[in-house]
């Protein structure tokens, strides 16, 4: 074994406690969401020091300050304070850029990414059970993390959805929007908690709207919106009990970020080809990957958080049963899911032109 470098095991020992901190303020982040800070920061006129800040969510300061010490040093929030040689406590003074508040405390913002934070704990107790499933080789599925971690993917995704699915993904698709305002059946597979089937079934009320999802927590909350919506072309099932139609009958079928999460994705595709009209059209939306690991792990820069997030979630879902594909976050790039969609019957496969930072879009027919 060569000799340890002392300049070199310095870094790597820099390297490794930098995700440590990440970890860290993640939690800080969860923190920050579900106490109010952010809004409070974002709803301030002016910059507050830690003692209003405490005041305005109701907190103690103490607590408040190291917080905000925290986020404020990680660049999360912003402080008007330079450094000084006798700083005083009262002079700390913090405060939301606007690229801030669209991505912490903006809700309607395409930006929002507090979904993820809002699962945090959730997600990161999944590592007591991760030992065995790497003995066993059997993973967990999505309501194992409860009914927040349906909460945490309603509010990582309805965001983006609310603000782009109706003027810039329907347009995309060839024939949809006509086919939607003059009356079609569609289905939504792992649908959550319904915010695209619903947001479609309120623009496109001639239209009928299905959800499936197998999670009885994203159910619960897809039931409990739609009575508050009060629509009646849409409903909401568990495919164990109400199947998928297999009489070709459906024109529309959407998945949304869910295939790479199934046990059974082959399967899966089968199914939808036999929903599907002769004429209809399968949205498939799933994450951006490349073929291979070394490709992904050049040119994603999000790679570490994909693969991490696969062992405690995405891939624990798809491998949840004995005999579970296992794809993975980065499992379906566009490559497999074209010769996955073609040996399910289909026969056309158009990669969208939609921006999306972390997601793919593919227009696939039979």
């Amino acid at each position: 074994m060569s000799a340890i470098d002392p300049d070199k095991l310095k870094m790597f020992s820099f390297l490794l406690f930098t995700k440590l901190e990440g970890a860290v303020t993640s939690g800080m982040v969860h923190l920050g969401d579900q106490l109010g800070l952010y809004t409070a920061l974002a709803n301030a006129a002016q910059p507050m020091t830690t003692s209003q800040l405490a005041h305005a969510t109701e907190l103690n300061e103490r607590w408040v300050r190291e917080w905000a010490y925290n986020q404020a040093s990680a660049r999360l929030i912003s402080t008007t304070n330079t450094p000084s040689e006798s700083p005083s406590i009262n002079d700390d003074q913090f405060f939301l850029s606007p690229e801030q508040v669209a991505v912490l405390a903006d809700p309607n913002s395409p930006a929002f990414g507090m979904g993820m934070f809002h699962r945090l704990p959730q997600t990161m107790a999944a590592l007591n059970k991760m030992p065995e499933s790497f003995r066993t080789g059997v993973g967990h599925d999505y309501d194992s993390h409860g009914p927040e971690g349906a909460v945490g993917i309603e509010r990582s995704f309805e965001p983006w959805t609310n603000a782009n699915l109706i003027d810039t993904v329907i347009p995309a698709i060839d024939g949809i929007r006509d086919a939607l305002t003059h009356g079609a059946t569609v289905a939504d597979i792992g649908c959550g908690a319904g915010s695209a089937i619903l947001l479609m079934g309120k623009h496109f009320p001639k239209s009928s709207f299905v959800g499936y999802d197998i999670s009885k927590y994203a159910l619960d909350r897809a039931a409990d919106k739609l009575n508050a919506s009060g629509l009646k072309n849409v409903s909401f099932h568990d495919p164990r009990k109400q199947p998928l139609p297999t009489d070709n009958s459906v024109d529309f079928i959407t998945t949304f970020d869910c295939i790479h999460d199934m046990t059974h994705p082959a399967e899966m595709m089968h199914a939808i080809r036999a929903a599907l009209k002769p004429n209809g059209t399968w949205l498939l939306v799933d994450i951006k990957a490349h073929d291979t690991f070394a490709l992904n792990a050049q040119k994603n820069p999000m790679a570490p958080l994909m693969y991490g997030i696969s062992v405690l979630s995405c891939m624990s879902s798809a491998m949840s049963s004995p005999d579970g594909a296992g794809l993975g976050t980065l499992g379906l790039s566009a490559s497999n899911a074209e010769s996955m969609a073609k040996s399910a019957g289909f026969s056309q496969f158009r990669r969208l032109d939609i921006d999306h930072s972390i997601n793919a879009f593919y227009e696939i027919r039979p």
